[in-house]
């Protein structure tokens, strides 16, 4: 089933994000043009089991001088930089009294999450049985943190290019009582959707990528992994569940593993597409509102994010300026040849 015409993929088009409610710019004809820019230095993949001078490494020093213990699997901290506190006074508010001029107190608490004491092992380096630990961690962490906060962001950073501090393998998650931008309008558009069509809005897209074919990247008994219809970033993907679940902290056993088994087999596409360790942002979008409030979830799809820089190679990538900036994102090849070239290396 082709959701758009063969006749016109190849012509400048702009397609709809329902999830976020803005469009995006396809450019097919532009994957053409000769590249004079930017060239970025790959980092290699030689790093050390251990790193002495590593402040996430088991047993090392931190900046802060606290000392990681001897870890043997994953291990979270409390961030040492934290964007977000604790103890912010929730009362303060901006005393203007114009529309113009407006500002709010938020509390939170961000954390490191170390996935493997190894310092040269990513998560598609990992065992599955090791992912799964870290799928857990990110459940504990969730249910622990969504107790007291409206919104618990689970992400990674990986590699320098996406600005990544430290290359031992980790990730954060930071909590806020505040919604932020993005999650906020998935909340808004996905209970538009729900309320229109009585259907949640990821439940059936997740299927008709999945008869559609052309999309999706990786599959299994409960999870898809697909090149989004709007996606952004050259080889964005979509993590989705093909079960109605609104939170990470809902999973059960299976689904846990499950979710291990296709981390480990689509993130090593990633890295066999240029044959780097791909870099990327990833987070989790689940349903807002702390644990145990009567919260509206009836709308919501678990799904993860992955938004990899890369373009053309190793050390090619894409930036979002000037038109994206100032109008709506921009993309030259379409999802379906991202998708097909993902496809390729299974």
């Amino acid at each position: 089933m082709n959701l758009l015409p063969e006749a016109h993929r190849n012509d400048p088009h702009r397609r709809y994000n329902p999830l976020r409610g803005d469009w995006v710019l396809v450019s097919p004809h532009r994957a053409k043009r000769p590249w004079q820019g930017a060239v970025e230095k790959t980092t290699g993949d030689g790093r050390p089991e251990y790193d002495p001078k590593c402040y996430l490494c088991p047993g090392n020093t931190r900046a802060t001088g606290d000392v990681n213990p001897q870890y043997e699997n994953t291990y979270v901290f409390r961030n040492d930089f934290s964007a977000l506190l604790p103890d912010t006074d929730e009362t303060i508010q901006s005393p203007s009294q114009t529309p113009l001029f407006r500002s709010a107190s938020v509390r939170g608490e961000c954390r490191v999450i170390c996935f493997s004491p190894r310092h040269d092992l990513t998560l598609p380096q990992m065992e599955v049985a090791d992912i799964r630990r870290v799928v857990d961690l990110w459940i504990a962490q969730t249910n622990e943190l969504l107790a007291q906060y409206r919104w618990v962001q689970l992400f990674e950073n990986k590699g320098s290019i996406m600005g990544c501090s430290n290359p031992h393998p980790h990730g954060q998650i930071w909590a806020s009582t505040s919604l932020p931008n993005e999650p906020a309008a998935e909340d808004r558009t996905q209970k538009e959707f729900f309320t229109t069509y009585g259907k949640t809005m990821l439940s059936e897209y997740v299927q008709k990528e999945i008869e559609a074919e052309e999309r999706v990247v990786a599959l299994n008994d409960d999870w898809c992994v697909v090149v989004p219809f709007w996606a952004v970033w050259p080889f964005e993907t979509l993590l989705l569940p093909r079960f109605d679940v609104p939170r990470i902290v809902a999973l059960s056993e299976p689904q846990r593993d499950s979710l291990a088994a296709i981390l480990k087999e689509f993130l090593g596409i990633y890295d066999r597409l240029f044959d780097t360790s791909f870099p990327y942002s990833m987070g989790w979008h689940g349903a807002p509102g702390r644990l145990g409030e009567n919260t509206d979830t009836a709308h919501w799809t678990l799904h993860a994010h992955f938004y990899p820089p890369l373009l053309r190679s190793a050390t090619v990538k894409k930036f979002m300026v000037g038109y994206e900036m100032m109008c709506e994102p921009q993309r030259d090849i379409t999802p379906e040849q991202a998708a097909a070239k993902l496809k390729a290396l299974k």
